[in-house]
Formats: C-alpha cells, sequence, structure tokens
C-alpha cells in the first residue's frame, strides 16, 4: 500500500507539532493499516526529504491554496526526486467548517445569539483567492447562524484585522465576541490572534478532530484513483 506522507508547515512552537502528530494519530486509528507518515516544510523536524522515501501520496496540511500549497509542497516534493503524487490542500471543505464550529462550541458559544458577533480568523496570503476563501465562510456564517454579524479576519498581511472586524461586529450591535479560529494547530499566528482578541472568547485551532482526519484520508484516497485510472 502507498504511504500517505502528510505535510505541515511547521512551527518553533513545540504546540504545533504536537498537534499534528495528535491529527496523525486520528487518522491512523481511522485507518491501521495504513502508513502514515508526519512531516514539516520548514522550521522543525522530521522535513518532506526525510520520509519521503519512495513512491508516495503527500497530503498538504494545508487549510488554503496559499503561497506553501502552490509552491513549497511542490518544490520540495520535486527536490526529492521521489515519484510522489500531491494532493489538493484541505480546504476548502464543508468539514473544516464543522470542525471549526464544534472548536467554538466547546468555548461556549451557540447559534441563535443575537448579541454574539464572530471573527472568523485565519493566517491571512498575498493569495487574495486564499483570503476571499475564508471570507466565503464568514458569509455563510453569517446567513445561517443567528449571530449579529461574521467577519473574517486575518494574523497577518491580509485585512481586515482582528481588531477591525471586532469594530465592525460591534458597529453592528454585538455586545459580545467570540473568535473561530481558521487554523490547524497552535503556533505564532493563533497566539497574536488570541492576544489580538482582548477579552473575546477565543476557540482553539481545528487540531485532531475527526473530521479533519477523515478529510486527510479522502485526498490520499481520491488522488491515489485518480492515479490508478491514470495508470
Amino acid at each position: 500500500m502507498i504511504p500517505l506522507v502528510a505535510v505541515a508547515h511547521g512551527s518553533r512552537d513545540p504546540r504545533s507539532a504536537a498537534s499534528i502528530h495528535a491529527l496523525l494519530d486520528v487518522v491512523r486509528s481511522l485507518r491501521p493499516e495504513l502508513d502514515v507518515r508526519g512531516c514539516f516544510l520548514d522550521l522543525c523536524a522530521p522535513r518532506l526529504n526525510d520520509v519521503l522515501r519512495g513512491p508516495a501520496v503527500v497530503v498538504p496540511l494545508l487549510l488554503g491554496k496559499a503561497y506553501h500549497a502552490r509552491v513549497d509542497v511542490p518544490a520540495a516534493v520535486a527536490e526529492s526526486r521521489v515519484p510522489a503524487v500531491v494532493t489538493d490542500v484541505l480546504g476548502p471543505d464543508p468539514r473544516l467548517e464543522s470542525a471549526a464550529l464544534r472548536r467554538l462550541s466547546e468555548a461556549g458559544v451557540s447559534f441563535g445569539d443575537r448579541s454574539l458577533g464572530v471573527v472568523l480568523a485565519g493566517a491571512g496570503s498575498s493569495h487574495a483567492p486564499a483570503n476571499e476563501a475564508v471570507a466565503r465562510v464568514a458569509r455563510r456564517w453569517a446567513r445561517e447562524s443567528g449571530w449579529a454579524g461574521v467577519e473574517a479576519a486575518f494574523a497577518s498581511i491580509a485585512s481586515p484585522t482582528v481588531p477591525e472586524a471586532i469594530e465592525r461586529l460591534k458597529a453592528r450591535g454585538a455586545t459580545r465576541i467570540a473568535v473561530a479560529s481558521w487554523f490547524l494547530a497552535p503556533g505564532l499566528l493563533p497566539d497574536k490572534v488570541a492576544r489580538l482578541a482582548g477579552d473575546a472568547v477565543v476557540a482553539q485551532p481545528l487540531g485532531d478532530d475527526v473530521e479533519v482526519a477523515q478529510l486527510v484520508l479522502d485526498r490520499y484516497d481520491f488522488a491515489l484513483a485518480r492515479q490508478t485510472v491514470a495508470a
């Protein structure tokens, strides 16, 4: 069976790698017979070249198609000189939204609270379509949630910032604020979001959610099926 090589961005924060490994433990529990290997693009080990030793399906543990997905992952695979197939990133997918909403629920947030404004906070990218993908989720939540409003916000590069999004929600009548996480794992940017959120309720990153784990396997299965058909 062809291995699944899951590659995350990487962080100097040890919580990030621990969260990624916890997610991959869930993946393994769902598919015990599959060789699942975790690695990182940068900042921590193992790196992609350390685990990509033969034919594999590489699943980028990235929520959107920003620079790392479009440039870094394909370059690292090409450098390895291994016949690996690279899947789509994890997003967009409704299961990511479900996971983010579950994290909000765990933080005490419920649907239909007209006093509540929700910020959906992501990393931010110079690639506008990646930011727009987060904004689309926020607009869908705004239509369906019953909250006072939902605003996308970004920790770096893109706008609005978290404080700007909070001010927009308060201008629309929100008296309480919650921040949903559009991050897979803890690290520098999620911590920045939490600091900027002030006294708002801040949900945890998606982490080892079972639907995220199922999504990783679906990306693997789809790429492997396409490769088999092509062969």
